[in-house]
Formats: structure tokens, C-alpha cells, sequence
């Protein structure tokens, strides 16, 4: 009889311990699982702003090649830099199959 006792109480204690620590537990995984939310949301808005960033820059460097490879400013840096000049003649042959 006095070990059912024994056995009640430390039964009795034992249901409650357990569920107050894995309530605690249970807290604990909640607050670290917002935490690395927080965290992962912070650094989505940064990679955001960047892609932003590489997307204008993008953009600029398109733009900027453009302006380079335009047919005038090719032209002019044939003539001044390597003294180049359209032919004066065309002479075109065709071949016989």
C-alpha cells in the first residue's frame, strides 16, 4: 500500500513536470523558429534591394555598349585612329559556276 502511494505521487508529479517541460520546450522551438524568420525575411529584402541594384546596372551597361558599338563613333575611330577610308572604286566580279 505505501509503495502504490509512493507511486501516485511521483506519478502525479511526473505528468505535470513532463508537460510543463515540453510546453517549455515547445516555447523555446517557437521563439527561435520566429527568429530565423525574422532573420531569412531580412536578408530576402537585402537580396531584393541588390537585385534592384544589378538590374540597373544591367541596364546602364547595355545602354553604355550600345553608345559604343553605334555605327558613327565606329566609323569616326576607323578614319582618326587607323586612317581608314571607304574605297573610292567598287568593282565587283561574279564568278561563273
Amino acid at each position: 500500500m505505501i509503495a502504490l502511494r509512493r507511486i501516485a505521487r511521483a506519478t502525479g508529479l511526473t505528468v505535470p513536470l513532463a508537460l510543463a517541460l515540453l510546453g517549455v520546450v515547445s516555447a523555446l522551438a517557437v521563439v527561435r523558429v520566429k527568429h530565423e524568420n525574422r532573420k531569412l525575411t531580412m536578408e530576402l529584402e537585402k537580396l531584393r534591394v541588390q537585385h534592384g541594384q544589378l538590374d540597373m546596372e544591367w541596364a546602364q551597361l547595355q545602354l553604355e555598349e550600345a553608345a559604343l558599338a553605334h555605327h558613327g563613333r565606329i566609323e569616326q575611330l576607323a578614319r582618326d585612329q587607323l586612317g581608314m577610308a571607304e574605297p573610292r572604286d567598287y568593282l565587283v566580279v561574279k564568278r561563273r559556276p
